[in-house]
């Protein structure tokens, strides 16, 4: 015998529970949106910092493995940064270098900048004030500081230092997106650091 088909009346969806439906998908992705996009930002600025703290690194550990002083430089008004190796000066009195790139240049991520405002203060033992690193020397006879950069340099024992040549406790690199301020930081014993704080004039600094 040949199959009834029965049709039922309430199939379906009607016009009202999809309008609901929609309409509480609407709320949940207005809510949830901004979380994202804010978690999104913030892996990235987590991202790009810890770039830099690893740029810092292996500055550090090519300082020792060359024997030769290397630095971490860089370009504040184009925000990236890359690494120089010191070549010496043959019968340079005082010594100097010429330095010589030895990686790619970086860039910070869209919407990233090398900035701390508001942020007024530095991580706890770190710097004696807040700032960046200052600024990288060219290789002129007479070098000069290069407009808009900073510069860490590590010796050849992986200890940051001054344009003399003494350990110093004024390097850091702070990078923002509005949100939220990172800093990597180096102090006088060469101990790189990752910190990040809420864009605050009084900042409350955690270890990253």
């Amino acid at each position: 015998m040949p199959r009834t088909r029965l049709h039922s009346g309430t199939a379906g969806f009607s016009m009202m529970e999809l309008m609901v439906t929609l309409a509480i998908v609407g709320t949940i992705a207005a809510i949830a949106l901004p979380q994202i996009s804010r978690a999104v930002a913030f892996e990235r600025l987590n991202g790009a910092i810890r770039s830099v703290s690893n740029s810092a690194a292996l500055a550090k550990t090519k300082a020792g493995a060359q024997f030769q002083r290397e630095r971490l430089f860089l370009d504040r008004g184009a925000n990236s940064y890359h690494l120089e190796t010191c070549v010496p000066v043959v019968g340079a009195v005082p010594p100097r270098c010429n330095w010589t790139a030895d990686s790619a240049t970086t860039s910070l991520p869209i919407n990233v900048t090398f900035n701390f405002a508001p942020v007024g203060a530095p991580p706890a033992n770190t710097q004696p004030a807040i700032n960046h690193a200052p600024a990288c020397l060219d290789n002129q006879l007479i070098p000069a500081p290069i407009a808009n950069s900073s510069c860490i340099v590590f010796n050849s024992r992986g200890i940051p230092i001054d344009d003399a040549g003494a350990p110093t406790n004024l390097d850091a690199v702070y990078i923002t997106d509005g949100t939220a301020v990172l800093a990597v930081t180096v102090t006088t014993t060469g101990l790189i650091g990752v910190w990040n704080t809420q864009p605050l004039a009084v900042p409350a600094w955690k270890i990253a």
